[in-house]
């Protein structure tokens, strides 16, 4: 394990980094934001990576993928609406990129685990990107390849590549939920050891370095 984990720490500082030359002149314009959703198992979780990513704007828990018009949290947690658990990230692309916006996704969840994520069963946890744009796919296949040739798993990648269609906000008790409830034993449990991982791997890419 502790091998897979250096491997995966090469690749990530290798191929398309951003630069950071000259980022404080550039005005903030709206060209310089760019969205992407991802569902890597329960929202909590990734939200609370993302919110300490240098870069990212704003981090939104809420439900993309399925067929139900503003799905409840109890009625996508039922497995039937096809929806997945998914975060919709913005970030400024003059001080992070997409390539480590997936990097970091592939650090902080299991893509090999098909619709699991630790305890947390259903399709609603499956690992997915849902892309607006083809330079979004085409980049994600890029870094799913990387990873399948330097066999950072020991088991197939099975994270899927979906259009883009409809995110629905969840509740707002869903939003910062680590942030408002650190001592729950989840966040303890789950969310903090993911958050210690991304931390230990991407210490040069925190909001707040400690």
């Amino acid at each position: 394990m502790k091998t897979k984990l250096i491997i995966l720490g090469c690749l990530l500082f290798t191929g398309t980094l951003f630069s950071q030359n000259n980022t404080t002149s550039k005005k903030m314009t709206r060209s310089n934001f760019e969205t992407i959703t991802l569902g890597g198992g329960c929202y909590w979780c990734v939200e609370a990576v993302y919110e300490n990513l240098k870069g990212v704007k704003s981090v939104v828990s809420g439900f993309s993928g399925g067929k139900t018009i503003n799905p409840s949290y109890e009625e996508v947690c039922s497995g039937t609406t096809g929806h997945a658990e998914v975060v919709q990230i913005t970030f400024d692309k003059t001080v992070t990129n997409l390539d480590e916006i997936f990097k970091v996704f592939f650090t902080v969840h299991d893509p090999t685990t098909l619709n699991r994520q630790g305890a947390d069963r259903g399709t609603q946890y499956r690992s997915v990107i849902f892309y607006n744009k083809e330079e979004q796919k085409q980049e994600a296949k890029s870094i799913i390849a990387e990873l399948k040739n330097a066999k950072v798993y020991d088991n197939p990648i099975v994270t899927t590549l979906e259009p883009f269609t409809t995110f629905y906000k969840a509740e707002d008790y869903h939003q910062n939920y680590y942030a408002n409830n650190k001592n729950q034993p989840y966040c303890q449990m789950v969310i903090q050891p993911k958050i210690e991982k991304f931390e230990k791997v991407f210490k040069d890419k925190l909001k707040n370095k400690k």
